[in-house]
């Protein structure tokens, strides 16, 4: 049994994580063993290891946020998901490793059949393109939404879930290379970023209303795809990945009445209801078990890869997530 444990933080993230052995604990009543099926890394995680994210666990601590399992034991006295049952890993666990003790009550149960690779990445990034595409601005089938870092795990999502909802999709890169991913993934509309993005987006869409910017890039990017709303539009920012704040003009703000906002899922965690949460997740659950919404896999690690796996997820040139898989022995 191995997990990917860090005692410190630092600006290179593989650097102190490291696969550890581990000895299998007794359970107590009311827990679960799992074992580990795959476990995504997400730029959050990136940013956890380097110390740059919003929340941060206390040392040492185990990498991974989500996660999807199979349970293979129970505690004494302890009703839960039936053994060999697929099922969504609580969120912070510490996904990346080859088995982890859960509360049994917290253990979403999922469909067997279903690809639970899939599955594992269900938990961050698909909620978060589907709050976006319905917290801020009420979007009619037809409206454009924009978006930058349109080639990332969040991108892709939104790119599928606005298809099934009618809306069509302005999507921003930062390289050419990245344009015809995108353009397979059902992407409206895929052009490479820069200061005269607006004049192209405007030639192409005409008098369609782009209703809804999504910003995951910050710095200049950011004023980029505001001068692609329509007047009144609003901006929603939920990352930084070029490392710099968002640039947003007084052109944008003052003269054309654009909002800024932002979006953290955690926090949406804190104020939503249990209803609201378990509407979300079952329509996230039904359409990748049906196949409608799915991810890009670019590689696939073991725990004992923990260092190769993050500095992979860390490089800018990859075309789909990185996937903890343990390897288990049958």
């Amino acid at each position: 049994m191995l997990k990917a444990q860090y005692d410190k933080r630092g600006p290179v993230p593989e650097e102190h994580i490291q696969a550890v052995a581990m000895e299998p604990p007794e359970l107590e009543a009311g827990q679960a063993r799992v074992e580990v099926i795959a476990a995504p890394i997400n730029p959050s995680d990136v940013l956890t290891l380097t110390g740059e994210y919003g929340m941060l666990p206390s040392l040492p601590a185990v990498g991974g946020n989500e996660g999807v399992g199979r349970v293979v034991e129970l505690g004494p006295d302890t009703q839960g998901p039936d053994l060999g049952q697929t099922v969504l890993l609580p969120v912070g666990i510490g996904t990346w490793a080859s088995h982890v003790i859960a509360d049994a009550r917290k253990l979403i149960p999922l469909p067997n059949e279903a690809d639970p690779k899939q599955l594992a990445m269900m938990t961050i990034n698909p909620p978060t393109a589907l709050l976006m595409l319905s917290e801020f601005v009420d979007l009619q089938a037809g409206d454009w939404v924009i978006q930058n870092a349109a080639n990332s795990g969040v991108g892709g999502y939104l790119i599928q879930l606005a298809a099934i909802k009618g809306f069509r999709t302005i999507n921003v890169v930062r390289r050419e290379s990245a344009v015809e991913t995108v353009r397979q993934q059902g992407g409206d509309l895929v052009l490479v970023d820069g200061p005269d993005l607006h004049k192209r987006i405007r030639e192409a869409v005409g008098d369609g209303k782009v209703k809804l910017a999504i910003d995951a890039v910050g710095g200049a990017s950011t004023d980029h795809i505001a001068d692609c709303l329509s007047e009144g539009g609003t901006l929603v920012n939920y990352g930084m990945m070029s490392g710099e704040p968002c640039q947003v003009s007084p052109r944008n703000i003052v003269f054309r009445g654009v909002t800024v906002k932002g979006f953290w899922l955690a926090k949406w965690f804190e104020r939503a209801s249990q209803e609201d949460q378990v509407k979300v997740f079952g329509q996230l659950t039904k359409l990748i078990a049906t196949g409608k919404l799915q991810a890009r896999i670019a590689a696939e690690y073991d725990v004992a890869e923990i260092k190769q796996a993050v500095a992979a997820a860390a490089a800018g040139e990859r075309d789909g997530k990185v996937l903890i898989v343990p390897r288990h022995e049958d």
